[in-house]
């Protein structure tokens, strides 16, 4: 059943239709992606869907009582509290929820038998509690713990205030407010932006396990596919809906659009040849005729659109320079802040044409790590040696300021060699810059967009080491894949950070991960670090049932003397319970005898209530002498049964 529907809705901006007619479903256990091009409406139509934008036509339909929480990617707003008290919020409507409760319960208070109101304000307070318990409000201290830290807070940080938090663990609090309300649709625009592999991890378990409906915007291939069961593009301003994983939309798509792009080909070839006539007898009065005929054929043409994700960009790195075989060597590297011991005894070859994974928790080093490769942090102990003819470019989200042209063109302007300026518009939009979004201020450019237009600069650049922390952030999937494919083709070294499992996938010849201090190198790719870290968890495991085995057999005489011990402490206080029985027992049926000779008497055989009263006393004594000597049978067979066994 639907719990929220969205019917044939329209919005228009400017004279641009963004959406046409466009209809969706959410409701229970529903999992859906909501794909499409870049400025395709995604955002757009979740904000309809919370009821945060109005649409131009078209309806909203939504089940009573029904509850929908909206996660934007960025731009959120807290208060000034701590961060405990900022989850707190998020428990505001079911507060007012116990407010009419409360209100409920005084007004069944004053209400007497019988009045004909009793049974829908009884009705409307059972339903108002189970909302409150099914929320989780009654147990919300320790879900609030639950969630802060599964999406990568610690204890330490309950305390600080949110003020104090990066911009993307802010956009942390406002996801763990979203899931703290338990809503029943969850509508999530790029939740993983701002994740870790381990928080990503969580999340994705926890969308697995949610009962409501959750409609989702990300560019994870891996999360998506172990999420959703529905992919809803949009395309053109209409929604398709795909059924399956995303895997197997792209699939599906990739051959629908093959068969687009063909006819979109044929198209653009019969407009070719149309315009070369109109062109060519424009102004020949013999061919009059038959240009106007043709002009008006262009004009009613309904043109075949293709999305931006089907105009592949194919870029190639500007020649990596030559450099040695060892690219950097590093020797007992360390780094520590203050007290802070961030990792020690660090040794890492980098040999040429390498592409490294730097893997760990959040906090292990990576970026200090990074930082530090690519000469940013010089305040380490131990040594660091670039080889021969190394020239190292470096991308990071802190370090995307270093702008020097006025428009966005003119950056990559700046930066590319002579040879590629042909291709600098198709690279733009490969990153996500397209049409007049090109000439752009540098100065009003969003961080998502600078940081976008740094990496395109730092690919524009001849580098043989690039060391990348994040890269992937902000970029929709075709431009993941246009990178992707640029990195597996670049002659020289990557060294990278990133929380997108296909990206790391698709690209990592080597994993080193960052684990307690210190650095453990994988000589695989990621599947064999995956296997390798599967294996040693079950190693781990199997070591410390054998140590287990081993403290168990070593302290067994001691134990079996102290269980020896007990069971006969066991069978004495049996024994003692089984005579206190008896002895109970004894006095109920000296009881029972006092009882039936009263009820011979003559002058209380004649009393009515004085008879009832000693039936009942009597039923009372029976069904007291039947459950003790039930009891005392439960004794006795528990104490042979221990008795044989010693």
């Amino acid at each position: 059943m639907a719990q929220l529907q969205l019917s044939n809705i329209s919005l228009s901006i400017g004279e641009r239709d963004l959406l046409k007619n466009v209809t969706l479903k959410l409701g229970d256990n529903d999992r859906i992606a909501l794909t499409g091009a870049n400025g395709s409406g995604k955002s757009t139509l979740m904000k309809i869907a919370a009821g945060i934008l109005k649409q131009d036509s078209g309806n909203i339909i939504r089940q009573k009582g029904t509850t929908a929480a909206y996660l934007p990617q960025g731009g959120v707003t807290l208060s000034d509290t701590t961060l405990l008290e900022e989850a707190e919020e998020a428990f505001l409507f079911q507060k007012q929820i116990l407010i009419q409760k409360e209100e409920l319960g005084r007004t069944l208070a004053g209400i007497r038998e019988g009045d004909p109101e009793l049974d829908s304000i009884l009705s409307e307070y059972h339903h108002l509690e189970e909302r409150l318990d099914s929320s989780g409000y009654y147990h919300r201290e320790e879900r609030k713990e639950i969630v802060l830290l599964g999406l990568g807070f610690n204890k330490r940080d309950f305390n600080k205030r949110t003020a104090t938090f990066s911009g993307g663990w802010q956009m942390r609090i406002a996801l763990a407010k979203i899931l703290l309300q338990y809503p029943d649709i969850l509508l999530l625009d790029e939740p993983t932006n701002y994740l870790d592999l381990e928080a990503r991890d969580w999340l994705l378990d926890y969308l697995n396990k949610f009962q409501g409906a959750v409609l989702l915007v990300s560019h994870d291939r891996f999360f998506l596919d172990s999420t959703i069961k529905e992919v809803a593009e949009l395309f053109n301003g209409a929604l398709q809906i795909y059924k399956g994983i995303y895997s197997d939309y792209e699939i599906k798509r990739k051959a629908e659009l093959e068969a687009l792009l063909a006819r979109y080909q044929a198209q653009q070839e019969e407009i070719e040849n149309v315009e070369v006539f109109i062109n060519r007898f424009r102004y020949k009065a013999s061919k009059a005729k038959q240009v106007q005929s043709r002009i008006k054929y262009l004009e009613k043409l309904e043109r075949i659109e293709i999305p931006e994700s089907m105009k592949r960009i194919r870029f190639s790195f500007p020649p990596a320079p030559h450099s040695g075989r060892v690219v950097v060597q590093v020797e007992e590297l360390a780094k520590t802040y203050g007290d802070l011991k961030v990792f020690s005894g660090v040794n890492l070859t980098v040999e040429r044409g390498e592409k490294i994974a730097v893997m760990g928790k959040n906090g292990a080093g990576k970026t200090t790590l990074l930082r530090i490769l690519s000469g940013r942090d010089t305040k380490f102990q131990g040594s660091l040696i670039y080889g021969s003819g190394v020239r190292t470019g470096y991308f990071s989200q802190d370090t995307i300021s270093d702008f020097r042209g006025e428009r966005v063109i003119e950056e990559v302007e700046l930066s590319s060699p002579t040879a590629l300026y042909p291709k600098l518009r198709g690279l733009l939009g490969a990153f996500l810059f397209r049409g007049e979004e090109i000439y752009k201020p540098i100065s009003v450019l969003s961080g998502g967009e600078q940081s976008r237009l740094a990496l395109l600069k730092l690919l524009l650049e001849p580098h043989n080491l690039l060391i990348m922390d994040e890269p992937t952030n902000h970029l929709d999937l075709t431009s993941k894949d246009i990178l992707l494919e640029a990195l597996h083709a670049f002659a020289g070294t990557v060294v990278f950070v990133s929380h997108d499992r296909h990206f790391i996938e698709h690209l990592a010849t080597r994993v080193v991960e960052m684990e307690g201090g210190r650095a453990i190198n994988y000589y695989g790719d990621y599947s064999y670090y995956t296997w390798k870290k599967s294996n040693q968890a079950s190693t781990e495991m199997e070591t410390e049932v054998r140590t287990r085995a081993e403290k168990d057999k070593i302290s067994s005489t001691r134990g079996r003397r102290e269980e020896d011990k007990a069971k006969r402490a066991a069978i004495k206080r049996r024994l003692r319970e089984m005579e206190s029985v008896t002895e109970r027992i004894e006095d109920l049926e000296e009881q029972k005898k006092e009882h039936l000779n009263n009820l011979s008497l003559p002058e209380i055989y004649i009393d009515g209530e004085k008879v009832k009263h000693l039936k009942s006393k009597l039923m009372e004594i029976e069904a007291e002498e039947e459950r003790l000597y039930s009891r005392w049978e439960e004794l006795e067979k528990e104490t042979k049964e221990e008795q044989n066994e010693n």
